[in-house]
């Protein structure tokens, strides 16, 4: 039985009310809509069904732009179904599958329609594994292919023993003997292709930020639902432009990539996120929406104002933000240089979304994570699995018709009361907003004390001489844990760690001021901006 709530999802009136506020209900030429409908029948709401449908519907539509150019809707839709061709006769098949290490760009897009096109199972690598992790990946994920950036050759040689190997985005004209993409589409027949008997599922890994990353699948989802839940919060339209800047081998970036796909949007794509480039590339596509994460945000407003002044960004609705904690501070200065336009969602690889705060929440408590959307349901229990009070810290469960279907290698998350744990801790307000305390595992006690380093680490990033900060616990004893703190300081400020402790007590308790403070250039963190604390805990 679906946990309280989670049958709201289908709701025909909110559903249709929502798609058609987003533009996606509208008039157009009835055969086009038959046969786009047609499509979505036999195929499902799916990554290949939408850029077929994007290609009846609109089909000299620019669907994608990167540095190599524009692509359409029809232009994807016939070369996807000439690389799915190709990869079949390389031996993919329906339920393999194939591993994707690729940028943002083009090839990511057709890579990912044409694998689903066959009905086989995308797994997502990350760009910044090193060579042990991606054989250590495809050996648990067993992989039948791997497509990957000419660039990242060398570390996938040992994972492609025994593969089959293609490349992405090359810069050359024969990159080590392996087939590119674009020599597999050339010569084979474009016509469309038979629907597999099941679709495949997305594999995207966890973010490995405590330990090893693990496979999350999840299959496509059943019905356009999700999509108006998230459209319902974040008033993303039809038919315009989105900038996505979050890696899309990500959630929050594949998210991004599924929602323009499902409103027949056109992606605006870079390979490497670049702060100014990213607004040059708003400003002269007129973007009405950037998905980013925290880490590009702060790159973001650290530029001079006379840089930011240089690119007309007038034309953004909407900034979406996730992928990690989102500072109080850095959402006020966002607002303060873009406008009311931002929307920070709080989730996991494994729940999707939770929460999400609009610009009004974040203007009245900076640092929420906002409120859960339509159709997702979000509780607080303690240890013993009680449900906590408004105020109280407890354990984050959620439940949404997007959590995932378990690990690739056995197992999954908790789960009570029929809802799915982050792993994090955190608390609601009085006026039902969320609140992240920190990870349930990163709870240390001090003294007999409980300390979360998320409080500690928000008031820190507050201080003027601070421009980012991790908080973690370390072995001390007398009083079994220590807070350490490691801050990137302001260039030039001068600040010390006496004034850093002093600022932590005059706000917090004494049993919450950091024993040592260390100061460092930068620091460690993954693609879609988490600090890696395993990396911090390893100098500490």
């Amino acid at each position: 039985m679906a946990p309280l709530g989670l049958d709201r999802l289908g709701d025909p009136l909110f559903l249709g009310r929502t798609l058609v506020r987003a533009g996606l209900v509208r008039p157009e030429r009835p055969d086009r809509l038959v046969r786009a409908l047609d499509v979505l029948r036999r195929w499902g709401p799916t990554i290949a069904a939408g850029y077929s449908a994007g290609a009846i519907r609109r089909p000299d539509a620019v669907a994608i732009v990167d540095e190599r150019g524009t692509l359409t809707f029809a232009e994807i839709d016939r070369r996807t179904n000439a690389l799915a061709r190709a990869l079949a006769e390389h031996g993919v098949r329906a339920g393999d599958g194939v591993a994707v290490l690729a940028r943002n760009h083009r090839w990511f897009v057709e890579a990912s329609v044409a694998i689903g096109k066959l009905g086989a199972n995308a797994l997502y690598l990350n760009t910044m594994f090193a060579a042990p992790q991606i054989a250590d990946v495809c050996d648990r994920e067993q992989p039948v292919a791997i497509i990957h950036d000419e660039e990242f050759a060398a570390f996938v040689a040992q994972a492609a023993k025994g593969r089959e190997r293609f490349v992405a985005w090359s810069d050359h004209a024969d990159p080590e003997g392996a087939p590119t993409l674009e020599d597999l589409i050339a010569g084979r027949s474009e016509a469309s292709l038979e629907p597999p008997d099941a679709a495949g599922k997305l594999v995207i890994l966890t973010s490995g930020t405590t330990g090893t990353p693990k496979g999350a699948q999840r299959k496509q989802p059943d019905s356009l639902a999700p999509v108006a839940a998230l459209l319902d919060a974040i008033p993303l339209h039809a038919r315009e432009r989105t900038m996505i800047a979050a890696p899309m081998f990500h959630s929050w970036g594949m998210a991004h990539f599924l929602i323009a796909m499902s409103l027949g949007s056109t992606l605006v794509v870079r390979r490497r996120f670049d702060p100014e480039d990213t607004l040059a590339a708003i400003a002269h596509h007129r973007a009405t929406a950037l998905a980013v994460v925290p880490v590009m945000l702060q790159r973001i407003v650290e530029l001079p104002d006379e840089v930011v002044a240089k690119y007309d960004c007038s034309s953004l609705r909407v900034i979406a933000v996730s992928g990690s904690a989102l500072p109080g501070e850095l959402a006020l200065k966002v607002m303060d240089r873009f406008g009311d336009v931002l929307y920070n969602l709080y989730g996991s690889t494994e729940v999707a979304w939770a929460t999400i705060a609009g610009p009004a929440d974040l203007r009245a408590a900076p640092g929420t994570a906002g409120r859960p959307p339509h159709g997702t349901v979000v509780r607080l229990f303690d240890k013993d699995g009680a449900e906590v009070q408004h105020g109280v810290t407890g354990r984050i469960f959620v439940g949404n018709e997007m959590a995932f279907d378990g690990y690739t290698g056995g197992g999954g998350k908790e789960v009570l009361a029929g809802l799915m744990s982050t792993g994090d801790v955190g608390h609601f307000d009085p006026d039902g907003r969320l609140f992240i305390d920190g990870r349930d595992d990163e709870m240390i006690v001090s003294g007999g004390e409980n300390v979360f380093p998320r409080e500690v680490e928000d008031l820190l990033a507050e201080h003027p001489g601070v421009v980012e900060v991790a908080v973690l616990g370390v072995p001390d004893d007398d009083w079994g844990e220590r807070l350490r703190a490691f801050v990137v300081p302001v260039d030039g400020m001068g600040v010390t760690a006496k004034d850093l402790q002093a600022h932590v007590r005059e706000n917090l308790a004494r049993f919450k001021v950091p024993r040592e403070i260390v100061f460092l250039d930068e620091l460690p963190r993954n693609p879609t901006g988490k600090v890696l604390k395993r990396e911090l805990a390893d100098r500490a």
